[in-house]
């Protein structure tokens, strides 16, 4: 069981740290295929820089580690028991080595377990089968394309599109309107699985199954090859791009499955993952616990370099760079626009759902007149004095905060907010009256803000836990874009109108 807690405990950092290589080859394309000098070339260098900091620095890709989910094949007669208290042992390590997140949120009372361990987590499913050998491969599915995932009970009407029946094209339908609401939210360009049938659990259980399967495979099945085939070259015509930036990639991936159902129900169901596709599998000896073989690292390595000067290049290319040093001026505001991009120095406080829900009854814990809250969970460790680390650090989503953002903006002085995603009218409205803007970092990119933090000053609400703590940070030029100024522009919203336009040019039947 050793040697099996080493595999477990491998795998797990391998999958948190290391992309897949069909995934990487998948994110080169797409920066081959992007416009030079545009905000999603730009995104996509950033993106690239951010998995080589992985890499060589051996820690998390995107802050947000996810849920783990397992999915493992045993020999009859292995003992699942024993092999799920191994994995949760290493779970326990990876957290406390700063691998994984501690993200286990107890659902009644808010507490964090600390060691991503808690009722249902994580998730372990097995299988049994006749081979040799276990199967085991972990998926680390973050909460911002997790909440992107949809499911649909045809027949149905869709914005758009129209009517989708209970047949083939209704499905198409289904799935081009899965891609065009998820925007820029998921950390787009994504990987989107798709399960068709079944009932709304075992839909969805299809769904993300099919994230385990290769980029570049083909699928069995020739109408539902066509469907993905279909799904891939259609989906990058809705402009949504890289972080909703606008752009020619807007999806990585299509992955579709098709079990039964009763005749009752039609369910399709989707299963949205982000660029930060963190999925990887072993085999395994049953009997030593050793790794005999990964999986999806096979084939051609993906140079994915010289991507700070591809950034460099595109951001001054196409966008104007402006310095905020904080605390920011309402003057300084009013003279930002949509397209900007801002290099901050100075602080900047993390807040995310518990600290909004919490400052909107209490005094904030520091003076933030002037200030930026960065929607940002980060993954923090102690060094050897006591002092806090910061291991990753990207932005979360940012809609989430669309109740709270615009009061507490009005009622602390707030300047500028900054995350992922973008947000809704209330918050657009505020930024307008109050001078205030939202600035859109690169999701997912969270060893190349965490290289621009040099320092952390303090920290209040601990009791919330660390993702949802408010952090102190002390940053250097950390880089992002102006999406929604304090004038009434929206970048999400004109490519959200933009794209539902093109949207509507899949309405008509594709297949009988």
């Amino acid at each position: 069981m050793e040697k099996l807690f080493e595999s477990m405990y491998q795998l797990i950092v391998e999958t948190s740290t290391n992309l897949p290589k069909d995934v990487r080859r998948a994110i080169k394309k797409a920066k081959e295929n992007e416009n030079a000098g545009t905000r999603s070339a730009m995104s996509l260098a950033t993106i690239s820089d951010n998995i080589k900091m992985a890499d060589d620095n051996v820690s998390p890709i995107c802050q947000d580690t996810g849920l783990p989910t397992f999915k493992i094949k045993v020999p009859v007669g292995v003992n699942q028991l024993k092999v799920k208290e191994v994995i949760k042992e290493a779970i326990v390590k990876a957290t406390k080595d700063g691998k994984l997140r501690p993200n286990s949120v107890d659902s009644l009372t808010g507490d964090n377990s600390g060691d991503n361990l808690g009722i249902g987590l994580p998730v372990i499913k097995f299988e049994q089968w006749e081979k040799d050998y276990m199967d085991v491969r972990l998926i680390l599915k973050g909460g911002g394309c997790e909440n992107k995932n949809i499911q649909y009970s045809l027949p149905c009407e869709l914005e758009g599109l129209g009517r989708a029946g209970r047949d083939l094209d209704g499905i198409r339908k289904c799935i081009m309107h899965s891609v065009y609401q998820a925007q820029g939210q998921g950390c787009s360009a994504g990987f989107i699985g798709v399960g068709i049938g079944g009932d709304r659990s075992s839909g969805y259980d299809l769904a993300k199954e099919q994230l385990f399967r290769r980029v570049d495979d083909v699928n069995p099945n020739e109408d539902l090859q066509k469907l993905e085939e279909y799904v891939m070259e259609n989906a990058n015509k809705l402009g949504i791009g890289t972080m909703g930036f606008g752009g020619e990639t807007t999806l990585l991936g299509c992955k579709i499955g098709a079990m039964h159902r009763i005749p009752a129900s039609f369910f399709v169901s989707v299963a949205y993952n982000c660029w930060a596709f963190r999925r990887l599998g072993v085999h395994i000896n049953p009997e030593t616990g050793e790794i005999t073989e990964w999986l999806y690292q096979d084939g051609e390595d993906v140079d994915l370099s010289n991507a700070k000067e591809e950034a460099a290049a595109t951001s001054e290319s196409e966008n104007r760079v402006v310095q905020l040093q904080a605390p920011i001026t309402e003057e300084q505001i009013r003279e930002l626009k949509v397209g900007d991009v801002v290099q901050i120095s100075g602080m900047i406080y993390t807040g995310r759902d518990a600290i909004h829900k919490y400052l909107m009854d209490h005094d904030a814990p520091v003076d933030l007149n002037g200030q930026i809250i960065y929607h940002c969970g980060p993954v923090m460790l102690k060094d050897e004095e006591g002092n806090w680390e910061v291991k990753a650090a990207g932005p979360t989503t940012s809609i989430r905060e669309e109740p709270y953002q615009g009061d507490i903006m009005k009622k602390f002085g707030v300047r500028a907010v900054m995350g992922k995603g973008g947000m809704g009218p209330k918050t657009l409205q505020a930024l307008k009256e109050h001078g205030g803007v939202y600035l859109n970092a690169i999701g997912g990119a969270a060893q190349y803000y965490a290289e621009c933090i040099k320092g952390v000053e303090g920290v209040d609400l601990m009791q919330f836990g660390i993702p949802e703590a408010m952090w102190h940070l002390r940053v250097e030029n950390f880089t992002a874009v102006v999406t929604m100024d304090s004038h009434g522009n929206s970048l999400h919203e004109d490519v959200d109108k933009s794209s539902l336009e093109k949207l509507a040019q899949f309405k008509e039947p594709v297949f009988k």
